[in-house]
């Protein structure tokens, strides 16, 4: 197949004009809802699409395993009704990860051809997005996730963009929390090795009893003065 812009061509790709667009704008005041209804769906009984392109790494698996344990499910795998069953159009990570979960699915009223092309474009369009690196930057800041697949991605997600975590940390912060109110809190940023090995340390002297303090309720707090004052 080729594709068909002013003139030029592409390989690998349906039919396209100009026209297109025109059509576009005709069409923008009345685009179809082609969402058919919202089930919960046993994630075992949904069928992975064949021409799927996308591959799944263990980091990306780890960081959704860690997202759906600290909120939930909070958005839907998009799927198309045949004879065989509910296809899968975008979510088949999720898919992989709950394989026993009851989860929420948007079934579509779409053809083969109208599934194949969300499948091909729904994850790159949202990749076209741009970044604003200073919200970005405030949003990260305001983060705690206890996953640690979540805190390494969102690191990673930081150094891809420039960003550098604890730059702009305010020394007078004051922890929300009225347990801690008159502490201080400072975040920093480790490897999962440095995290695995500081963890250690400071979790042993816990045990050994030095993260008691009647000024402070925070048991690390304690425990991480207690390793750099000794």
């Amino acid at each position: 197949m080729r594709l068909t812009t002013s003139g030029a061509t592409s390989p690998r790709c349906g039919n396209w004009s100009n026209t297109s667009n025109d059509n576009y704008k005709r069409n923008t005041m009345r685009l179809r809802d082609r969402i058919k209804e919202l089930r919960r769906v046993r994630s075992s009984d949904l069928l992975p699409n064949p021409a799927n392109w996308r591959t799944h790494p263990p980091k990306q698996l780890d960081a959704l395993k860690g997202s759906l344990a600290e909120i939930g499910w909070a958005d839907a795998v998009l799927a198309r009704e045949t004879p065989a069953g509910l296809i899968v159009i975008d979510g088949h990570a999720r898919v992989e990860v709950a394989p026993d979960a009851e989860i929420p699915v948007l079934v579509l009223d779409v053809t083969e051809e109208e599934a194949a092309l969300l499948l091909a474009t729904l994850d790159p369009l949202a990749g076209l997005a741009g970044t604003d690196a200073a919200k970005l930057d405030d949003l990260l800041t305001e983060l705690r996730p206890q996953s640690e697949a979540l805190q390494q991605m969102l690191a990673d997600m930081a150094a891809r963009e420039g960003l550098k975590p604890g730059d702009d940390i305010d020394p007078d912060y004051q922890p929300p929390d009225s347990d801690h109110k008159g502490l201080r809190q400072f975040i920093v940023a480790l490897t999962p090795d440095q995290f695995e090995q500081v963890k250690a340390v400071l979790d042993q002297h816990i045990a050994d009893g030095h993260g008691d303090d009647p000024d402070n309720p925070n048991k690390l707090g304690n425990a991480l003065h207690y390793a750099v004052t000794t």
